[in-house]
C-alpha cells in the first residue's frame, strides 16, 4: 500500500497575549511602552506517526488536546513550529466549512474556485459538476451568491465538493455531526464509499461509537502529546476508562 502521511516530532507553538487590555488604545500604549507580555502555548508537542495508504484513522482526545490543530498542520493550513509533515497525495480538508469559499460568488462559481484550490483542472470539475450539484441538493440556489446561503446549505456544498472529487487524503473534523438527520445519513454513506474505495481518512470525532464503527486505528492526543496509537477498540477502551476516572 505504501506510506501516504508521515509526521515527525511535530510541535505547534502559539504566542498568547496575556495582557488585560480592554481596548485597542490600551494595547497600543502597552506596546509602545514595551509592556506587552506573552505566554507560549504548545498545542502539539513532538507528535510522530505514519499513515499507510487507505487507512482510516480516528483521532480522539478531550477539548484542547490538539486534535484540530493536528488536522490543520497535516492539511497545510498551519506550518509546524518544529518537526515535519510529509503527505504523498492530494489532501481534501473538511475543517471549517466554507473557509475556502468566496461569499460574493455563486455556489456554481465556488465549485470551480474550491476545486482549483484543491488542485483539480477545470475539465475534471466540469465532468463532476452535475454530480456535485445533485448531491448538495441546492437546486436553483446553486446560481445564487453564497452570502444568501444558510449554514446548512453551505455545509452541503462544502461536503459535496470535498468528497465528490475523489480525494486521496480526506481530513474530517466532526463533519458528520452537522446538518439534518437525513443529510447526515447521506454523508455517512458517501464517507463509507470513500473508505471502501481506498481513500485515506483522518477523522476527529467526539463520538466513540462513530470512531469504533468507522476506523481501524486510533490516535489519542492528550495535552498536545500522542498518548496512545493503536487498534481502535484498545485505544477507545483505554480512553473511555480515562474519562470515567
Amino acid at each position: 500500500m505504501g506510506e501516504i502521511i508521515r509526521a515527525d516530532q511535530v510541535c505547534m507553538n502559539f504566542r498568547m497575549n496575556v495582557n488585560h487590555t480592554t481596548s485597542m488604545k490600551e494595547w497600543v500604549i502597552a506596546k509602545l511602552k514595551r509592556q506587552l507580555k506573552y505566554q507560549d502555548f504548545y498545542a502539539l508537542k513532538g507528535v510522530s506517526f505514519s499513515v499507510q495508504r487507505g487507512e482510516i484513522i480516528g483521532i480522539i482526545g478531550t477539548n484542547g488536546s490538539g486534535k484540530s490543530t493536528l488536522l490543520k498542520v497535516i492539511s497545510g493550513i498551519y506550518k509546524p513550529t518544529a518537526g515535519t509533515v510529509v503527505t504523498a497525495g492530494r489532501v481534501a480538508p473538511m475543517l471549517e466549512l466554507g473557509s475556502g469559499f468566496d461569499y460574493e460568488l455563486s455556489g456554481s462559481e465556488n465549485i470551480f474556485l474550491n476545486g482549483a484550490i484543491m488542485g483539480y483542472s477545470e475539465d475534471f470539475l466540469r465532468s463532476r459538476y452535475d454530480e456535485i450539484v445533485d448531491f448538495a441538493e441546492l437546486g436553483e440556489f446553486i446560481h445564487q451568491p453564497l452570502k444568501t446561503y444558510s449554514s446548512g446549505m453551505m455545509m452541503r456544498l462544502a461536503f459535496s465538493v470535498a468528497t465528490l472529487v475523489d480525494p486521496e487524503i480526506l481530513i474530517v473534523d466532526e463533519i458528520l455531526a452537522v446538518g439534518d438527520e437525513r443529510f447526515q445519513k447521506k454523508s455517512y454513506g458517501r464517507m463509507m464509499n470513500l473508505m471502501g474505495g481506498g481513500t485515506t481518512v483522518l477523522m476527529v470525532s467526539h463520538s466513540l461509537e462513530q470512531i469504533r464503527e468507522m476506523c481501524s486505528r486510533v490516535l489519542w492526543l492528550d495535552h498536545g502529546t500522542l498518548r496512545m496509537d493503536g487498534e481502535t477498540n484498545a485505544v477507545c477502551d483505554a480512553y473511555h476508562q480515562f474519562l470515567s476516572q
